[in-house]
């Protein structure tokens, strides 16, 4: 009796995760298809208005968060760690926020110069 109960049991903690993973993907499709015919309802009415996107600031605000827990991560895991692989979970963040801030930088001036 006791291994037919246990056995129930690890069917229904296996199957939680797969129902969970297909309801939220139901959700995020209905989503997609409701906001698509929005979106064409609204361009057949003429008042659809193109969103916007500064992508000046948004590299300027990704590069200063990425750079600052790169910059955080690279450090408490020099101390815990020291120069090894794990090293990379701070040095990543830090160049890719890094890079986003250059291309800030370079954007600001040819903006300046143009």
């Amino acid at each position: 009796m006791e291994d037919l109960s246990s056995t129930a049991a690890k069917v229904i903690i296996s199957i939680i995760p797969i129902v969970g993973i297909v309801m939220g993907s139901v959700v995020i499709l209905l989503y997609l298809l409701w906001s698509h015919r929005r979106r064409t309802l609204l361009i057949k009415a003429g008042q659809y208005n193109r969103p916007e996107f500064n992508l000046r600031s948004f590299s300027l605000l990704s590069g200063l968060l990425l750079s600052s827990v790169g910059v955080a991560l690279t450090v408490l895991l020099i101390i815990i760690e020291g120069a090894s692989y794990a090293l990379l979970g701070g040095i990543i963040p830090l160049s890719m926020g890094i890079g986003l801030l250059v291309y800030y930088v370079i954007k600001r001036g040819e903006k300046q110069n143009g």
